[in-house]
């Protein structure tokens, strides 16, 4: 068995170890991060700061970004392709996704998160903890959704939109990219590029 580097030993990469160990791929986890004052996260040793990332390439076969900014996060997955990484789809045992989806290198599918058939996950996608993404969305590069979003059938999100905790978009609508829906958001109308949205019904609101 292989072993696996992740990026990023924050809370987000806490969740991400957890789902990598729980698919027993991999016979060796370890974790990259820059911070100082720790030397392990749930047991997982830190073997190095990012700037290590080639030097590893030797030892790691496969490593994933577990960075929670949608930008940075891209950033460094394109960065594992240029090293010559092998980028794995992480998915927890407990979440439900089609055989009829399709979900690209560097995402990671959270407990009891469900995607339905047809829908798209582009690379580098967080789809968190009991998000719902329904038939034939289709969410581009790095978008993240996060726990308890609930997102209707033939959605299309735009590159590193957020989509915060709870909120909620009804069918057919469409998202740009680098927005942000505000957490408990309601989106019944489409939604332009580089704009936060709140309320309910969701308006823009910056």
């Amino acid at each position: 068995m292989a072993k696996l580097l992740i990026l990023g030993a924050g809370g987000h990469g806490k969740v991400v170890s957890e789902i990598s160990q729980l698919m027993k791929q991999w016979e060796e986890i370890a974790f990259l991060d820059d911070r100082e004052d720790i030397s392990e996260v749930l047991g997982i040793p830190i073997v190095g700061k990012l700037a290590d990332l080639p030097v590893l390439r030797s030892e790691y076969e496969y490593a994933f970004v577990a960075i929670g900014s949608n930008t940075a996060r891209l950033k460094w997955t394109e960065k594992l392709n240029h090293h010559g990484f092998k980028i794995p789809i992480l998915i927890h045992p407990s979440s439900t996704v089609s055989t009829k989806s399709s979900i690209e290198q560097g995402t990671v599918i959270m407990a009891g998160a469900v995607i339905n058939p047809d829908a798209r996950i582009g690379r580098g996608c967080i789809i968190n903890t009991a998000s719902t993404i329904d038939h034939d969305c289709i969410l581009q590069a790095g978008v993240h959704t996060s726990p308890g979003t609930h997102i209707g059938g033939t959605v299309k999100i735009g590159e590193r939109t957020w989509i915060c905790i709870g909120a909620t978009i009804i069918n057919n609508i469409d998202i740009g990219y680098d927005s942000v829906i505000a957490a408990g958001a309601v989106v019944t109308r489409d939604v332009p590029s580089n704009v936060l949205v709140a309320g309910v019904p969701a308006v823009i609101k910056g």
